[in-house]
């Protein structure tokens, strides 16, 4: 069992920067791709971004590409989420999760992904 958990979420101006951050314990950190998901009040969970388990490899959706940046740091077994320009759109609760290795068409889909944090509330104010 891995055990994901977030923070760094809060209240931010839309323009500014907010850094989530998503740690875990677990020796087998490195062995995992992470993702983060997002899900706003009303809406389905949405993908957000995926780094493969190197860091060597990243993954966004349109809707941030360009303002978010996805790293890990695998010593630390810790991910982040650099979330720059925000917009009120951005809205959501944040959620990290881990996955083994897939395919591309395959790593924006929640159901491949196994573990999952509690996530981390992210208001963007205008």
């Amino acid at each position: 069992q891995v055990q994901l958990v977030e923070s760094g979420g809060g209240l931010v101006q839309a323009g500014g920067s907010l850094r989530l951050s998503c740690a875990t314990s677990a020796r087998t950190f490195s062995s995992y791709a992470m993702g983060w998901f997002r899900q706003a009040p009303g809406k389905e969970r949405e993908f957000v971004s995926t780094i493969s388990r190197s860091g060597g490899s990243t993954y966004y959706a349109d809707s941030v590409k360009g303002r978010f940046t996805i790293s890990r740091d695998n010593a630390k077994n810790t991910v982040y989420l650099q979330m720059n320009s925000p917009k009120p759109e951005d809205t959501a609760v944040y959620y990290c999760a881990a996955r083994d290795p897939l395919k591309i068409a395959q790593i924006g889909l929640a159901y491949n992904y196994k573990y999952w944090g509690q996530g981390t509330q992210v208001t963007v104010s205008s």
